[in-house]
């Protein structure tokens, strides 16, 4: 922490009081008014020592943000207002630092945000340990778990729209370093009654709405279910939907996560859509002739529909909804069942399938989110499971829960106790004993071995003849009757004490947290929670594998004729293992509390908050804690939060922080049975002597504020004053340089203004002198002028006069000579004016013709065939020629624009024109399509990248052909390559050089004149690669093939041009064996293609379909 840094308290800024520990004087009505004070300002986390208490404000608040995590993170527990980030961060850091496993308890009644405090454990969590690829991996599969198992543990009821339905207890795993390894999962009580019947008000399970609002409509359709809730009998319709829960949405975050491993099957909901089905089949009664009823299901397209997703046959479990086989040693009795017998039976099918479907499920996550790593690894375990129950009729399940919340009170005492003596004798601190209600002979009364409540009822439940509820509770009154914490109607009688609020079929235990009553009705259907071994035996033999595993017992070669366990049995084992867990753990708590039944914000019902106090044992917890000390602290904090209440410690102290704490207290005069010094912290055993400090500090806080204001106020005037003094003598600096410059200025001023006169003067009248002298030499000079003119203009007179008189010598001269030749010309025009009058005329059309056609001139381009007519008939031959040579420009033009690339193109397809025009048929539709040469991406294929490094050269052309066998005229696909020297036949699959020909070795190409692709390269004789003889490809692209053969012969001066043999009968060299391939027209097998076949020894008929 830098020096800088304000450091906080969790008395700073307290609104009531954030520890209740302190809270002066402890009664319930105190304990209750400080909750909600804080509640009402939005504070909604208060602690008691180390535990807290946690509010449901049932609104969102701005206290989760990351911001906040990295304020609370690696601070001290107190340090800052009460959070649930505080508890975790010091859960982690006691496990990273100290090697201390942990383990954090959540308790609380339905709705209290109990689940919501474990995800913001698990996030806190999550964002403080380290980071990494594998680290990320570890906490998204943590994180992802949590929807997956809300989905299918979760249920809407009266209380809270998203209630855990079944206790969960997850212990994640760390290294040496605090990063998460992985994690297990364990699940307690599935309240898996819910499957068939909810109370209402309330839904079944999210799982069931999810996947009919959010699957798809071929999901739906392939397990044979309608989005329609009111067609399944196990679905409540009053609640169906709920306000704040987008269940389609909810449906797809699940299918997104990967944590339980699903594949794209999603097999497990098939499941899930059995359980709705069962729900939908019914039975009505048949007589049999024994007199005995038997039942028989109404309507078995559910039924058949079930089977089907199920792979089970149909008479199997039919059967097995209508008989009942018993097996006792040797012995097999098989037994009819009536109606409500087999509505029981499929009940109970519902509930295993569906709660042995969840166990299965959170074993699918375990393996998910298991350690990879098998080191010693440190533990933090997150305990979130249903709080003290009390509802209007309480049966076998809140029995169950308020037992295992004995147990948690149980533990959480002797461990709040433990830990206390524990730092007590750390701190050197005498241990005094405190008085406290232990509980352990409330669960004696439910656990003993012997006389427990859930011992007699096994009891009844294993005993032969006729067990009933009643009987369960007459033994109850028989054993029990004596026990201080049980009452029933018939122990209050033998007592002669009357109470009529006790029914005849109930009994009450007095809890640590109040009197429940509990109706007996269903405790031993409940506790038995028998499955007919006809319906395991029938599920057994269902062809999906997920049922067998569900279903072990009804494997036929493993019969068991033992008992299964009973539920209770199986819960009490459960908790004595989660007990003994804990024990090895140091425990956190937080304890859960919703301020009203209205799930709104704002509300706070005292007495049901009051009554969750009780249940809780909240105000015991107090009490424990306040037994000792109430309050301890450590002496460094101390010192700093309350050294200015002394003159030896203010403002610094120099010495041990311990010493300065005694000398504090000294001084403030602390009576000495107030206080205790432990090794590391001050210990006070009153809040009264707290208040008593916090009061002193916060009046010396006001004094220190008033010197504060004192000393600032003082220097801000001073450093005004000091303003003010620096700019007045600013101000007079510049006034003073300013008045100068001004006086500056006007002296200035009039000192240029005489000045300026002098010189006028003095310039006036050397001006004067200098006009006179002027004048003087103007006038010389202006009778000069006048002189030298008159002269000039008698001279001029004389020379104009000669001239006019040359003048007329040559006018009359001229006029002499243009009369003799206009005499001349008129005998010469005569005779030559009509030649030069048709000349000019001609010379205009020729004119007018040109301007004519620039303006009528046709388009650039080479195919454009348009000319301008012919406006004259002796212009024809001129015209046609104007039009080729245009013609012949344009090409010019057009050509211009090719790139070397383009012309070879075009040279090609000159070549083929030359080739193939009007010879075959196949020519006409490859005119349109480009040469490409690369017709399988040679380069880039990295299949074919050893078949391109064996072409030394550039490849000119690859495409894929057809190969004919030479056996039985089947085609082949061959990779066909083309390079300047040789061409390359490959396996198109693998990329195998089949043939390699050198092009000096091919002596003529052989192709046919229909519309086929087929043709022979025929070899030389003689040469390596004419042993097999010659080659009959077949290719969509023929014409390209051969185009580049005819123009790499032309173009290489090494080897003669290729010879190109168009004829519809050729022979080919097989071997040793010449064969004619002969092509005819008609109609193949194969419908519109080309048949190749072989006739004989000599002949091979290639069938090309008609134009």
């Amino acid at each position: 922490m830098s020096k800088m840094e304000v450091k906080t308290s969790l008395l700073d800024n307290m609104i009531g009081v954030g520890d209740m520990v302190l809270i002066e004087p402890l009664s319930e009505d105190t304990f209750i008014e400080n909750l909600k004070k804080r509640f009402d300002h939005n504070e909604i986390y208060t602690y008691i020592g180390s535990v807290v208490i946690s509010m449901n404000p049932y609104k969102s608040l701005p206290i989760y943000t990351a911001e906040k995590v990295e304020e609370y993170r690696n601070r001290n527990f107190y340090e800052l207002s009460p959070h649930i980030y505080a508890l975790a961060d010091e859960a982690y850091r006691s496990l990273r630092e100290q090697d201390n496993d942990q383990c954090i308890l959540i308790t609380g009644e339905s709705g209290a945000g109990k689940t919501e405090a474990s995800k913001f454990v698990m996030s806190y969590v999550a964002a403080v340990c380290g980071k990494g690829q594998e680290v990320n991996k570890v906490k998204e599969q943590l994180l992802q778990s949590n929807p997956v198992l809300e989905a299918f543990g979760n249920a809407k009821t009266v209380r809270n729209d998203n209630s855990s339905r079944f206790g969960k207890y997850m212990d994640i795993e760390f290294d040496f370093k605090g990063d998460p390894l992985g994690g297990v999962i364990s699940n307690y009580l599935l309240e898996k009654s819910r499957v068939v019947k909810q109370p209402r008000g309330e839904r079944n399970f999210h799982i069931f709405y999810q996947l009919l609002s959010g699957a798809s409509d071929d999901t739906l359709k392939k397990l044979k279910l309608d989005r329609d809730f009111s067609k399944y009998n196990y679905l409540s319709l009053d609640s169906a939907t709920v306000n704040g829960l987008d269940d389609a949405a909810s449906f797809r975050t699940v299918r997104r996560m990967d944590v339980a491993g699903f594949n794209s099957e999603d097999y497990f909901l098939l499941l899930v859509a059995a359980v709705l089905k069962l729900g939908n089949i019914e039975f009505k009664p048949e007589s049999r002739c024994n007199g005995y009823d038997e039942s028989r299901v109404k309507d078995k397209n559910d039924l058949k529909e079930m089977c089907e997703l199920l792979g089970i046959e149909q008479s199997v479990l039919e059967r097995a909804f209508s008989f009942r086989t018993v097996e006792a040693k040797m012995e097999k009795v098989s037994t009819t069942l009536n109606v409500a017998q087999a509505y029981y039976a499929r009940d109970a099918l519902a509930k295993n399938l569906y709660s042995r479907l969840f166990s299965w499920l959170v074993n699918r996550i375990n393996e998910s989110i298991k350690a990879q790593t098998k080191t010693r690894k440190k533990v933090m375990g997150v305990l979130d499971i249903y709080g003290f129950e009390i509802f209007e009729e309480n049966s076998f399940e809140q029995f169950i829960i308020n037992y295992c919340n004995e147990k948690l009170q149980q533990i959480f005492i002797e461990l709040t106790l433990r830990e206390e003596q524990e730092e007590y004798v750390r701190e050197d601190i005498e241990w005094t004993n405190i008085e406290y209600f232990n509980n352990a002979i409330i669960c004696d009364l439910i656990e003993n071995n012997k006389n427990g409540i859930l011992a007699m009822l096994d009891e009844e439940c294993l005993r032969p003849g006729t067990v009933t509820d009643e009987t369960f509770l007459d033994k109850l009154n028989t054993v029990c009757a004596e026990h201080q914490h049980f009452e029933s109607r018939q122990s209050k009688n033998s007592k002669f004490l009357t109470d009529h609020s006790l029914p005849h079929n109930c009994f009450r235990i007095q809890h640590y947290a109040g009197k429940v009553l509990y109706r007996a009705e269903g405790f031993v259907d409940k506790n038995n929670d028998l499955l007919y071994r006809d319906l395991s035996q029938a599920m057994y033999k269902a062809n999906h594998s997920l049922i067998k595993i569900l279903f072990p017992e009804g494997n036929p070669a493993k019969v068991n004729l033992k008992r299964p366990p009973t539920a209770g049995f199986q819960f009490r084992a459960s908790v004595g293992t989660l007990m003994k867990n804990l024990l090895t753990k140091n425990p956190n708590y937080i304890r859960c509390i919703k301020p009203n039944d209205k799930k709104a914000a704002h509300i706070f019902t005292d007495s049901l908050v009051c009554h969750q106090v009780r249940y809780l044992g909240l105000m015991e917890n107090v009490r424990v804690r306040r037994a000792g000390y109430a309050f301890r602290q450590a002496y460094d904090p101390c010192l700093e939060r309350y050294k200015m209440l002394c003159k030896q410690t203010w403002p610094h102290w120099k010495g041990p922080a311990r010493l300065g704490v005694e000398v504090l207290l000294t001084d403030l005069q602390v009576p000495a049975e107030e206080f205790a010094y432990g090794r590391s912290k001050i210990f006070i055993r009153n809040p009264r002597t707290l208040f008593f400090l916090e009061e002193k500090r916060s009046r010396c806080l006001e004094d220190l504020a008033t010197l504060i204001q004192k000393i600032f106020r003082g220097w801000k005037c001073r450093t005004h004053f000091l303003l003010l003094k620096k700019s007045q003598v600013v101000v007079a600096a510049w006034y003073r340089r300013f008045a100068q410059q001004k006086k500056y200025q006007n002296i200035r001023s009039s000192a240029l203004v005489f000045q300026s006169f002098i010189r006028g003067w003095k310039a006036r009248k050397l001006l004067r002198e200098l006009k006179h002298k002027k004048r003087c030499e103007e006038a010389v000079t202006t009778i000069s002028a006048y002189w030298h003119g008159t002269q000039a203009r008698w001279e001029l007179r004389r020379l104009k006069e000669e001239a006019r008189n040359k003048h007329a010598v040559s006018v009359i001269w001229a006029a002499w000579l243009g009369t003799k030749v206009r005499r001349e010309y008129r005998k010469f025009f005569r005779a030559n004016a009509g030649k030069k009058i048709y000349d000019f005329t001609i010379q205009r059309i020729i004119q007018k013709y040109f301007l004519g056609l620039k303006k009528t001139m046709p388009s650039m381009s080479p195919i454009d065939k348009s000319w301008p007519a012919r406006p004259y008939g002796f212009l024809d031959r001129t015209h046609q020629e104007l039009r080729r040579i245009f013609h012949l420009w344009r090409c010019k033009k057009y050509r211009s624009q090719f790139t070397e690339e383009k012309k070879a193109t075009y040279k090609e397809k000159l070549a083929a024109s030359e080739l193939f025009k009007d010879k075959k048929a196949l020519y006409p539709s490859s005119v349109g399509q480009p040469f490409k040469g690369d017709y399988v991406e040679i380069t880039k294929n990295p299949k074919y990248q050893k078949l391109n490094s064996f072409a030394e050269d550039k490849v000119l052309l690859a495409d894929v052909v057809s190969k004919i066998n030479r056996a039985n005229g089947k085609v082949t696909p061959r990779i066909f390559l083309l390079t300047k020297k040789s061409l390359v036949l490959a396996d198109q699959k693998t990329g195998q050089v089949k043939a390699s020909v050198p092009l000096l070795d091919l002596s003529s190409v052989s192709v046919s004149t229909q519309n086929d692709g087929f043709f022979a390269l025929k070899l030389k004789e003689g040469s390596t690669s004419a042993a097999k003889g010659d080659f009959l490809l077949s290719s969509d692209r023929l014409i390209e093939i051969i185009t580049k053969l005819h123009c790499i012969g032309a173009t290489s001066a090494d080897r003669n041009q290729i010879s190109i043999d168009i004829s519809d009968e050729f022979l080919v060299q097989f071997k040793q064996d010449k064969v004619c391939v002969k092509f005819i027209q008609g109609t193949p097998k194969n419908g519109n293609g080309v048949a190749c076949k072989r006739k004989n020894n000599r002949l091979l008929e290639v069938s090309v379909p008609s134009p």
